[in-house]
């Protein structure tokens, strides 16, 4: 077999004028510049996991990222597989330099937030992945960034947050060496399938979310539109981690197929890309059901203020007619009240109060008023 060519280029120099954005782990520019690296905690390790293996086998574990070069280079026949997380800069500069990974690339995997996508560089694959998992605690959904180069006969792991374990993808190749002997691309495989497989718990949790949602719904909790909004929002984000899978596992297929990858891991891909086709219909029809339930929900807000409004009206109609017989009767105790009350005044000089009839006379003229009054508020049902 030929000797394992250098593939140490030049790096290429990095575009100028792009920063990378600020956050935790990142240290702002002091001079208005470029930012510099990322600031690492003392303690943080990137390098997770390194191994050469051949034949499927490990056959050496580097403590550091050039011991793995030199290790490769003395298997003719072997794979790197480099698992990082939140590596620094010149940590990828190394592995570019190394593995002759392109600029464009090397740089999305340092600025993160990138949305999955596919692409090729010359004989190395660049895959952008979006893990998920469900927090039962705060019933939330977390999503983790994951770049992943493959090479000939390398396989990088570049990993922004929690999700996914890839210890556990590692140790399940590592028990099926037929498996990881089929080169990069199985162990790409293995990946591919711990992302969307660690799906399925998300999605079970959402659906038990949703329909402790149209409970509460119907029962009127009031705090319910505040967490069919949230859980909106992270299917939105659901959605971009799933969708774009669909695409790039069929381009990986029609790609596996030109390249004669090994017959029985295009079937493994076809089966994840199976399992992401239906875990993307779940998402779209959780988005769907969430805009119908909030739409529910309005609607049933809006009856039940309309009924407190009818309520209050009815209310008030009531209101109304309490004070209209009050108002009535006490107009039509208020004219007695008055003529008593000026007959009372004992004056010497007040007309008919030597008159025979005068008491009988006061006592017909409050009952005249009084009836008045009462046949005139009747007619206009005050009373």
């Amino acid at each position: 077999m030929s000797e394992r060519p250098d593939r140490r280029p030049t790096p290429p120099a990095k575009r100028p004028g792009r920063l990378r954005p600020s956050g935790p782990g990142t240290t702002p520019p002091a001079d208005g510049g470029q930012e510099p690296a990322a600031a690492v905690p003392p303690n943080h390790r990137s390098v997770i996991d390194s191994a050469v293996y051949r034949d499927g086998l490990r056959v050496a574990s580097p403590a550091t990222l050039a011991d793995t070069f030199r290790q490769l280079r003395e298997q003719p026949d072997g794979m790197a597989w480099i698992g990082l997380h939140r590596p620094t800069e010149s940590e990828l500069h190394s592995l570019a330099g190394e593995f002759n990974l392109h600029e464009l690339a090397v740089e999305d995997a340092l600025e993160a937030h990138q949305r999955p996508k596919l692409e090729r560089y010359g004989d190395t694959l660049f895959v952008v992945l979006r893990a998920a998992r469900y927090l039962d605690a705060p019933e939330e959904v977390e999503f983790g960034e994951l770049h992943v180069f493959v090479g000939p006969d390398f396989l990088i792991t570049v990993r922004h947050g929690g999700a996914p374990d890839l210890s556990s993808v590692r140790r399940r190749m590592e028990e099926n060496p037929a498996l990881l002997s089929l080169g990069p691309e199985a162990a790409l495989y293995a990946i591919l399938d711990a992302v969307v497989d660690g799906y399925a718990p998300v999605v079970a949790g959402v659906q038990t979310d949703i329909d402790e949602i149209e409970t509460e719904v119907f029962r009127g909790d009031p705090a319910v539109s505040r967490r069919i909004y949230e859980l909106s929002r992270e299917m939105v984000e659901f959605q971009r981690a799933t969708r774009p899978l669909v695409g790039m596992l069929h381009g990986l297929m029609a790609g596996f197929a030109k390249y004669g990858t090994d017959e029985e891991l295009q079937r493994y891909l076809r089966d994840v890309a199976d399992h992401v086709t239906h875990t993307s219909e779940r998402v779209d029809g959780f988005r769907q059901a969430l805009t119908e339930i909030l739409t529910v929900n309005a609607t049933l807000v809006s009856q039940q203020q309309n009924a407190e409004m009818r309520a209050l009206a009815e209310a008030g109609f009531e209101q109304n007619e309490e004070i209209k017989k009050i108002s009535s009767w006490a107009a039509i105790l208020f004219a007695p009240t008055l003529v008593g009350t000026i007959y009372g005044m004992n004056f010497e000089t007040m007309p008919e109060l030597h008159w025979a009839a005068g008491y009988p006379f006061a006592i017909l003229l409050m009952a005249v008023v009084c009836t008045s009054l009462y046949v005139i508020f009747k007619k206009r049902d005050w009373l």
